[in-house]
């Protein structure tokens, strides 16, 4: 429970949540059964905006009644007609579970603005609660082709492809989340995951340099160096390869960089010496013969 405040300082902390695009929904009920749902008419020039946020509070936590009460405030103000209103109905009807109804309020919404960034990502939503992954690849297409520099958009697009094992466009999406920040190690290491799991030659030469970019700007990130262990050693132990000893040397230095992560986090050297590199090194040590 949390402390019962005036409605000044609800106000203050209300306004501070809708700056910092935080969605502390659980409080924000909290604060409304409190104190905002007493003292509505006492909200002044913020009083719409805390009904929409407290609206929205109340989808995430699954509150028809606070719905109901906050929506109905909303839609004798603005009308129906409202775009942000609109996009609250079709909220309600995906709280319901009404899909086909929650899509034709959003078309609506898109047919006065087609820009409507927040429209296009409900349909997303929804196509992705329906399990109809194409459609949702196919909206979150349309969506980028106005919003290229959402890179939250790109993950998303991303991780169905990969879903749906279309990798090539896996890594299509993944190389534009480089392009808009090329020191995030962890976008080297979803794309050399990504060409590990292509496979090839090809592919496992292009996973090295992207395990290798991640293990350099975060040299903690263990995914990525077991990433570059187990691609280094498939590529040495690839009968028509000619670097063996290179990527030997690039699987050994891996193998003694994760067992001495292990050791400082308290184990043994022979807790630290883990079945998966014992095997990767035999491996090394049969290919070599």
């Amino acid at each position: 429970m949390l402390q019962r405040m005036s409605l000044t300082e609800v106000k203050d902390i209300l306004k501070t949540w809708r700056e910092d695009n935080s969605r502390k929904s659980d409080e924000i009920i909290e604060h409304w059964e409190d104190t905002i749902r007493e003292e509505i008419d006492d909200l002044g020039e913020e009083k719409w905006m805390i009904l929409e946020q407290v609206c929205v509070a109340g989808f995430d936590t699954y509150r028809p009644d606070v719905v109901e009460d906050t929506l109905y405030l909303l839609i004798q103000q603005f009308t129906p007609s409202s775009l942000r209103v609109k996009r609250l109905i079709a909220m309600r009807y995906e709280m319901r579970e009404e899909w086909g109804e929650a899509l034709e309020v959003l078309d609506q919404i898109l047919e006065e603005d087609e820009a409507n960034s927040s429209a296009r990502k409900r349909k997303i939503a929804i196509y992705k609660a329906q399990g109809d992954t194409s459609k949702a690849a196919s909206e979150l297409t349309k969506y980028l082709r106005v919003f290229q520099s959402d890179q939250e958009a790109w993950q998303e697009l991303c991780d169905i492809y990969i879903q749906e094992q279309e990798y090539n466009k896996a890594c299509f999406c993944c190389e534009e989340l480089l392009l808009h920040n090329p020191h995030n190690h962890l976008y080297h290491q979803r794309l050399g995951e990504i060409r590990y799991t292509m496979g090839g030659t090809d592919n496992l030469e292009n996973a090295k340099q992207y395990f290798s970019q991640a293990v350099k700007m975060a040299p903690s990130n263990m995914r990525a160096l077991y990433g570059l262990l187990l691609t280094c050693t498939q590529l040495a132990t690839n009968p028509k390869c000619h670097k063996k000893k290179d990527y030997a040397k690039i699987v050994f230095w891996a193998s003694k960089q994760i067992s001495a992560r292990y050791n400082n986090a308290g184990l043994t050297d022979k807790q630290s010496k883990l079945p998966v590199i014992e095997g990767l090194m035999s491996q090394l040590d049969v290919s070599g013969k």
